[in-house]
């Protein structure tokens, strides 16, 4: 610093701390008049104010040096207040709303709780920016558990769009229902484990043959496929038969349905496609020699399965024109399910084998053994496939390798249908027994045995032909010509529910849009050996 009357590193180096600091009072014991103090810091202003930002620096550092480690650690706790900023509080002040919001964006759920209790200021901003609705949509759009749960209340109608200006929604309904979802959620999976689920009964009355063998629902309807050769559509609120289709002159073994069209497969050995509007018959096709026991259809692909051993692979160019693609051919007995994503096709059948295809060129790839008697059902995903067998036990396999992760034992009879998601198995056997399994136990190969079954249903009164569930109930059907829904949601608590009522109305019904391929039928059913009579067994369905 060079400049007139400003202190040089020589002139501040040239003396003791007691001659350049202590003699004005700021390092010595004795203190000076305030009168006096005064005059002085003003003449120091002056010329500290004449100085470049650098020299001020410097001085500010020589005067530091030169003071005793008390007066430092006052200055330090005078400078950690004055250089704190509160840029919550800063930016929308200064025309950086978004900012802030999207630096409280990052904030866990607990951490959000805390910041709200700062200050007013952090409270408005988080209120104001409905930080609570942004937190519960991005829990809504990654986790699947929040999704159904925000259907089946209709909270989602709030969510991802701006109309909750008009509803007059302010931030605080949403921090409220953040807590509501989540115990919303812990109650399902509790009752999943410890609740008793409510179950309604639907009695479909068949005249002469008995029996539902496969079904399919969604948030609006049931549509279930019998023994009495009708297709019967049940609606959801009411559980009343809404519409009966017919046509087959066989039972109805396996069906699966889209908004448009529903594919069934009979007995008669025939495949029939439906509108689901009118119920008009819009194709018939014949190919296979024997039952049609499964079948399963996405976009224009369609794989059906025979008593007669044969895959048939389909291209469907509409509803009215399907071109056979390929027959696979390799099982010794009846394939009873078949099912398949964009990698490869998983097939199951009586010969006690489960074959893989791929899906690209219909290449066979490996063959699946372990079951002693022949396979009922099966669903395949990502790289695991379930199937459950006649010899009353369900396997888990790694698609990739062929290798069986993990054996499950727990019913008494043949074990007809079988679905999983990504916690839990649900199987369906003829000893009239459903049974919940916990999926992540069953792969960790640490975990007992006794662990892995969680929970037992009984309330069919013959066998369990088919099942289809998602995270708040299973529908299932049966030789006893029911179809049981078993509820493990309790009704909304209105008292702790934060949906304005007076805006909404009532809450909507579940919703589940799982498309699924059923079963095969009591009476063609599935070959269980090669050798032994055919069996009351059906393929299971298959969840889109």
């Amino acid at each position: 610093m060079s400049s007139v009357g400003s202190p040089s590193v020589e002139r501040c180096d040239s003396g003791t701390d007691e001659d350049m600091l202590g003699r004005h009072g700021c390092a010595g014991n004795g203190s000076m008049e305030p009168r006096v103090m005064d005059e002085h810091v003003a003449d120091v202003m002056v010329h500290f104010y004449s100085w470049s930002a650098h020299d001020q620096t410097e001085f500010a550092k020589r005067l530091l040096l030169r003071m005793n480690h008390i007066q430092q650690g006052q200055i330090s706790n005078f400078l950690l207040e004055i250089l704190q900023r509160d840029f919550i509080t800063c930016l929308p002040e200064s025309g950086h709303f978004p900012l802030a919001e999207k630096i409280l964006l990052y904030l866990d759920p607990a951490s959000l709780c805390k910041a709200e209790q700062v200050c007013r200021n952090w409270y408005s901003v988080i209120q104001t920016g409905r930080i609570w609705k942004r937190v519960i949509e991005h829990k809504v759009r990654t986790d699947k558990a929040w999704e159904n749960v925000a259907k089946k209340r209709t909270w989602n109608q709030y969510l991802f769009h701006s109309n909750t200006d008009e509803l007059q929604l302010e931030g605080e309904y949403f921090r409220s229902l953040y807590p509501i979802i989540r115990c919303d959620i812990n109650a399902v999976e509790q009752n999943w484990r410890d609740g008793p689920p409510e179950f309604h009964r639907i009695r479909c009355q068949s005249e002469n043959n008995k029996g539902v063998y496969c079904l399919q629902y969604d948030d609006e309807k049931i549509v279930s496929g019998l023994r009495d050769h009708t297709i019967k559509i049940w609606d959801r609120k009411s559980l009343s038969c809404r519409n009966v289709f017919t046509g087959h002159t066989g039972s109805v073994l396996c069906l699966q349905y889209d908004e448009n069209i529903i594919i069934t497969g009979s007995s008669d050995t025939t495949i029939h496609v439906w509108s689901i509007e009118t119920g008009e018959v819009l194709n018939v096709v014949k190919h296979h020699a024997e039952a049609v026991l499964h079948l399963r259809f996405q976009g224009d692909m369609l794989v059906t399965c025979s008593k007669d051993r044969n895959i048939a692979v389909w291209k469907i160019h509409s509803p009215t024109q399907f071109e056979l693609r390929e027959i696979l051919s390799g099982h010794r007995a009846a394939v009873n399910v078949v099912d398949f994503d964009e990698k490869f096709i998983v097939s199951a059948s009586g010969d006690r084998s489960l074959r893989v295809w791929r899906t690209s060129d219909l290449q066979h790839v490996r063959t699946l053994h372990g079951h002693r008697r022949g396979i009922a059902c099966l669903q395949y995903r990502d790289r695991l496939v379930v199937s459950g067998s006649s010899d009353y036990t369900i396997k888990l396999w790694d698609v990739e390798c062929g290798a069986c992760l993990r054996t499950l034992e727990g019913h008494d009879e043949l074990v007809r249908c079988i679905r999983f998601d990504e916690s839990r198995i649900v199987s369906g056997a003829y000893d009239g027994l459903i049974k919940v399994w916990d999926l992540k136990a069953a792969l960790d190969p640490k975990s007992p045995n006794k662990d892995l079954c969680i929970k037992t249903l009984e309330e069919h009164g013959g066998r369990v032909f088919r099942l289809q569930f998602d995270q708040f109930q299973i529908i299932s059907s049966s030789h006893d010509d029911t179809i049981v829904i078993w509820d493990f949601v309790a009704p909304a608590n209105k008292k702790n529910d934060p949906s304005p009522d007076w805006l909404v109305g009532e809450d909507g019904d579940a919703t589940t849009t799982e498309a699924a391929t059923p079963g095969a039928n009591g009476e063609v059913s599935m070959e269980v050996e090669a050798t032994t009579p055919v069996m009351d067994v059906s393929p299971q369905p298959v969840l889109s």
